[in-house]
């Protein structure tokens, strides 16, 4: 089976989750999950986008640094939370096996879950849906709803899980999304969302943040922006995510609304400027350290997505780039030993292999041996029968790859 097949196979429930979660009709027994679709690719493109050979960013440490690597950062005491450095809540990608990997290669940067409906939270299967390892910390929660008082109890549900933070979405641009009131139709709502986040702050001591766009379809002008950035900041919110592109709410789909609006990161800075007590955080384009690091200075803070997941060893040079952390980063391998054991506890908690591993094919990116270590997973991770050692043998394929290859 080829990486594609395996990631579309493997993603059919993520489809079904949606569904529910967007329409408000849930199946029994089902889980109802939903994240921001729009910075994440349609299941499709995600399996299409998976297999290929992103950009590795120069800054990133040496795929053969063996010896002076450190451990892997699950060694370590969970960091406090910062949002110099965020990866992007992003549909079927920021799950908790996702995250867990992100964490053994980046000690400081800031993780989120898939977005999760507020009455998903309060009427679903809570452990399903918001359960995750305590390594993952610092760790944010994102919610969706249009409620208050659904928002400030889910909100308080998720804040006696542990969650570090509560993120409202404010961003997402799908249509479906849009028929319950969520996302980014609700910027031309800013009293409503102003409720929603004091609902929130009151119901929890725990962080609660938005993230949002910098307008939507005709509503581009700065004026608008700054309305509605004026409403967050009166109803106590001090930390706001910008994904810098406007969202246009019919005609594009959620992959063309990542794409097609341009970027205009001026906004962002402008909304700084304008409002020097709030810390902001810039999301959207960012591809490699060393350009995302100029942003900085203009904004608190940035937000990956797409990079993070297509080439998560890119996350291994965070903590010394973006934070100053003296410590080595963990080499690949390393990251792959580390893994093995939590791959083991989610297969003894019933968790098929396939649903963990899909999130480790492109760990070894331009290493040799990369195409038959991901044509060995997508060949059996799948199978009924598979366990975690297929995992192991798929990194044997490393060591007998040529060193030409």
């Amino acid at each position: 089976m080829s990486s594609f097949a395996f990631l579309q196979k493997t993603s059919a429930h993520t489809q079904i989750a949606r569904e529910e979660a967007e329409t408000g009709v849930f199946r029994r027994g089902s889980v109802c999950a939903i994240i921001a679709p729009h910075f994440s690719l349609s299941m499709v493109m995600t399996a299409a986008t998976v297999v290929q050979e992103p950009r590795i960013d120069a800054s990133a440490p040496s795929p053969t640094s063996l010896s002076s690597a450190s451990p892997p950062s699950t060694a370590l005491a969970p960091a406090p939370l910062s949002r110099r450095f965020s990866i992007a809540p992003m549909m079927a990608w920021t799950t908790r096996d996702f995250r867990y990997l992100a964490r053994l290669l980046t000690h400081r940067t800031l993780l989120y879950t898939e977005m999760v409906v507020a009455q998903a939270v309060i009427h679903g299967n809570r452990d399903e849906l918001l359960g995750f390892d305590p390594q993952e910390h610092p760790l944010v929660v994102q919610l969706g709803g249009n409620d208050p008082r659904a928002l400030a109890e889910a909100t308080r549900i998720c804040a006696d899980y542990g969650y570090d933070e509560v993120n409202l979405n404010i961003g997402c641009p799908s249509d479906r999304v849009q028929k319950g009131k969520i996302g980014a139709v609700l910027m031309a709502e800013p009293d409503q969302v102003a409720r929603c986040v004091e609902a929130m702050s009151a119901a929890t001591t725990i962080p609660v943040t938005v993230k949002t766009r910098i307008g939507i379809d005709q509503h581009d002008d700065y004026a608008f922006l700054h309305r509605f950035v004026r409403h967050m900041h009166d109803a106590g919110c001090r930390s706001l995510t910008i994904h810098a592109r406007k969202a246009i709410l019919a005609g594009l789909s959620p992959k063309e609304n990542r794409d097609i609006p341009p970027l205009v990161y001026q906004r962002a800075y402008a909304v700084k400027e304008d409002f020097p007590d709030m810390e902001i955080i810039l999301n959207g384009g960012l591809r490699d350290i060393p350009s995302m690091l100029e942003h900085l200075g203009q904004v608190d803070g940035l937000m990956v997505g797409r990079e993070a997941y297509g080439n998560p060893y890119f996350l291994a040079g965070v903590d010394h780039a973006v934070f100053g952390d003296s410590r080595p980063a963990p080499d690949r391998r390393q990251v792959a030993e580390a893994f093995i054991p939590y791959l083991q506890r989610r297969y003894a908690q019933g968790v098929h292999p396939k649903h963990v591993l899909r999130h480790v094919l492109n760990l070894f990116l331009a290493v040799p041996g990369a195409r038959a270590y991901r044509r060995h997973l997508s060949e059996y991770a799948h199978r009924p029968d598979a366990t975690p050692e297929v995992f192991e043998q798929a990194l044997a394929k490393l060591d007998a790859a040529p060193l030409s290859s």
